[in-house]
């Protein structure tokens, strides 16, 4: 009982920051401004939520890019690692050596930014496409090696050997023994690069000038982007008229509502993975 109560401790005070950035998302601004930060406000505002879904169809385009970027990259990413590491894995693979020191280097050290952008836009003419947001998230040698080192210390030799026995090739040995054992893993993974896709905002900058293809991280750093402009111009118009617009203008609730459209979908998400995570752990069992 005692660690229950411990448990169920531990879990509020895990959520409770996040729902005190609904709160004061939901927070007057004047009561915030007079009274501070607060549980319980004294007068609560959609203010802040009606100044962002001012953009309209916008925002709704805007999730819709980030929702498929999400997925169909989430997708390739998992294939992508999955495949990969399974291969440099294997201790017959003849360039098992080659392919992970390719991997290792790469964490090491990269092309840079320039030789990134000219590939991208010059060689594989992919500006103002959706495959910009998704390509260059794709691999990562750092999930590669994560994988690589589950696979060696989960998946055991004696069921690939037993699958090839029964007439079995790479391929499917690998689709019906390895993909049910390693669920952990890929989990994991997943929800790594979900996460990554989700959060992503820096390619759209580089890449996206097309409107209806800017995702939600880059449209709501754009709103923030210019309600500070508009704060920081305000003496530009002295009239009483713009100063009362100002004074009124939702900031801090503002900031805590671009918080929660950018982090409560991700979070929905989330016990999607736990489950698998929980299955995982319970299947593939294996006695030597």
């Amino acid at each position: 009982m005692i660690f229950n109560l411990i448990a169920g401790l531990f879990a509020f005070l895990c959520v409770y920051p996040f729902l005190f950035v609904i709160v004061i998302s939901l927070t007057n601004e004047e009561a915030l401004a007079r009274n501070g930060y607060s549980i319980f406000p004294e007068k609560w505002s959609f203010s802040a939520y009606e100044y962002i879904f001012k953009a309209g169809d916008q925002l709704l385009r805007s999730y819709g890019v980030t929702i498929l970027i999400t997925v169909v990259g989430t997708l390739i990413s998992l294939a992508v690692i999955c495949l990969y590491a399974y291969a440099i894995s294997r201790k017959n693979f003849q360039y098992r050596g080659f392919f992970s020191f390719i991997a290792f280097f790469t964490m090491l050290f990269n092309g840079g930014l320039v030789p990134t952008y000219m590939v991208l836009t010059q060689v594989l003419h992919l500006k103002d496409t959706i495959w910009a947001l998704i390509l260059p998230l794709i691999m990562n040698a750092f999930y590669v090696l994560i994988m690589r080192t589950f696979y060696n210390t989960t998946v055991p030799d004696a069921i690939i050997e037993s699958a090839k026995i029964d007439g079995a090739g790479e391929l499917r040995a690998f689709i019906t023994i390895v993909l049910p054992i390693s669920l952990p893993g890929i989990a994991t993974i997943g929800l790594f690069a979900t996460l990554g896709f989700w959060n992503d905002w820096f390619n759209a900058l580089l890449y996206i000038d097309n409107p209806a293809l800017v995702p939600l991280q880059s449209m709501l750093m754009r709103i923030e982007n210019s309600m500070q402009f508009l704060l920081n111009n305000a003496q530009l118009n002295a009239s009483g008229q713009t100063l009362e617009l100002m004074r009124t203008l939702p900031q801090e609730s503002t900031r805590m509502a671009l918080v929660v459209l950018a982090t409560l979908p991700i979070a929905c998400a989330y016990p999607f993975f736990q489950r698998y995570f929980v299955q995982g752990l319970t299947i593939g069992a294996v006695k030597e």
